[in-house]
């Protein structure tokens, strides 16, 4: 493994900093050298293949054991946010600790933010940041448990991979992320129309009437993955962000959704025609559901290490 590492002297000090050899860790490097040069300091930027008496797994846990120590701090704060929802769940709960649901969301979501944070420079997927989303995913459920008594018709696939499809213009959050599914899992080359009326051989998604659209508190995304059952971990969390964009309603808690929403905003603000919403818009969730993925098989493996062999 070959790192970066440059050095800065002020004259009092000196600071070596090591990180692994990538696009976005050499940028960081460099931006920092300017801001030590900036302040009469002097700065080098090294590649190096080898530390003496360091192996390179040897410098990976290294890496892992300060991220690790990380990932148990924000842990110990979701077990007493754990505790203080087993709290809540009994019969003789005072009132005002019943009123607290609303803190406990907040510090969840302050959590999550904390966990993106070390996420973005933890470089060798430390197991304890898949172990600690899990365990945040987990309370977000029991802070706002989602509503099981609406029911779903199941179809399949194949009845319509020749479809023809129709949704209202200037495609939003909900409408994008159905546009995806669709080309993603039923057919890449489907025809998607925007109009306010369906015609009469068109499946109408997300519109007053039609096949596909909300049901109880569920958005149409979520709609068309139950109905086509398509259950997997990575479309269940991206159904949340996609859930909590469109309806606002507070019950899902992820760390994507800020990022996802704002930028969704942003293309609506600059005014892009239809179709370049929907193609940006397939290229978004294309991206984040191939890391949603990534994320669920890293927790799954990690699962897997810590049961005990029989």
């Amino acid at each position: 493994m070959e790192t970066i590492a440059p050095y800065r002297s002020d004259r009092r000090s000196t600071v070596v900093q090591i990180l692994p050899e990538r696009e976005e860790c050499l940028e960081a490097f460099k931006w920092l050298a300017q801001e030590v040069q900036q302040a009469k300091g002097e700065a080098l930027i090294m590649r190096v293949e080898q530390f003496e008496g360091l192996s390179d797994q040897d410098l990976i846990e290294r890496f892992r054991e300060v991220r690790r120590e990380e990932y148990a701090e924000i842990n110990t704060q979701a077990i007493e946010l754990e505790k203080a929802l087993k709290t809540m769940a009994e019969p003789d709960a005072p009132l005002e600790m019943l009123r607290d649901r609303t803190h406990i969301h907040e510090n969840l979501e302050k959590l999550y933010k904390q966990h993106a944070e070390i996420s973005r420079i933890d470089f060798f997927d430390c197991p304890e940041g898949t172990q600690v989303m899990a365990h945040l995913n987990q309370i977000a459920q029991a802070v706002s448990p989602s509503d099981s008594r609406v029911e779903i018709a199941s179809t399949t696939l194949e009845q319509y991979w020749d479809k023809q499809w129709v949704t209202r213009p200037r495609p939003h959050v909900d409408r994008l992320a159905c546009i995806w599914l669709i080309r993603r899992f039923i057919n890449s080359n489907a025809v998607i129309r925007y109009a306010k009326e369906a015609a009469p051989n068109e499946v109408a998604f997300d519109m007053d009437t039609g096949e596909f659209r909300h049901q109880g508190n569920l958005c149409t995304f979520e709609v068309m993955v139950k109905s086509f059952g398509l259950d997997n971990s990575g479309l269940q969390v991206l159904g949340q962000i996609v859930h909590e964009i469109d309806l606002r309603d507070g019950l899902y808690v992820q760390p994507q959704t800020l990022g996802v929403d704002a930028l969704l905003r942003g293309w609506l603000l600059a005014n892009f025609p239809d179709e370049a919403l929907e193609a940006h818009g397939i290229a978004l969730f294309e991206g984040l559901y191939a890391a949603l993925v990534q994320d669920a098989a890293k927790a799954s493996t990690s699962s897997r290490r810590r049961s005990p062999r029989k």
